[in-house]
C-alpha cells in the first residue's frame, strides 16, 4: 500500500505542476478577459478595449477569448481545489478500494484527478499508470 501512495502522490505533484505552468502563462499574458466585438470580426481586445491581437481565420477569435487569461486562472483555481481535496485522501485510492465512504471519495476524486493529468498525456512527465481507472 505504500507504494500506491508514493504513486498518488506524484500524480498530485505532477497536475500540480502543470496547473502551475498554466498559470505562469496566463499571467504572463495579461491575466484578465479578452473579449471579440461583433462589429471587428477577428480582433480581440483586452478588458481596455484595446487589440490585444488580431486573428484573420475565422472562428479562432471567438475560441481564443474564450480561453482567456482570467478564464484559465479560473479554472486553475477551481482544478486546484478538486487537487487539494483529494490529496487528503489520495492514500486511500486503491486499485482495491475499501468500501467506506472515505475510500470512495477518494476513489471517485481520483478519477477526476487521473482525468486532469491525462490533459497533459503529451508531457514528458507524464505515466500511462495514471490513466483513469473505469472499472474496480
Amino acid at each position: 500500500m505504500h507504494h500506491q501512495m508514493t504513486d498518488n502522490s506524484e500524480l498530485v505533484a505532477f497536475v500540480r505542476a502543470r496547473l502551475d505552468e498554466e498559470e505562469e502563462a496566463a499571467r504572463a499574458a495579461g491575466g484578465q478577459g479578452w473579449r471579440c466585438p461583433a462589429e471587428v470580426p477577428g480582433e480581440i481586445h483586452d478588458r481596455t478595449g484595446a487589440i490585444a491581437f488580431t486573428l484573420r481565420t475565422h472562428g479562432y477569435d471567438r475560441h481564443i477569448a474564450l480561453q482567456d487569461p482570467a478564464r484559465t486562472l479560473q479554472r486553475i483555481e477551481t482544478n486546484r481545489v478538486l487537487l487539494d481535496e483529494y490529496a487528503e485522501v489520495a492514500a486511500l485510492d486503491v486499485d482495491r478500494p475499501q468500501r467506506d465512504f472515505a475510500s470512495g471519495r477518494a476513489f471517485g476524486l481520483g478519477f477526476v484527478v487521473r482525468q486532469m493529468a491525462a490533459e497533459y498525456a503529451g508531457h514528458p512527465g507524464y505515466r500511462v499508470k495514471w490513466l483513469p481507472r473505469f472499472t474496480q
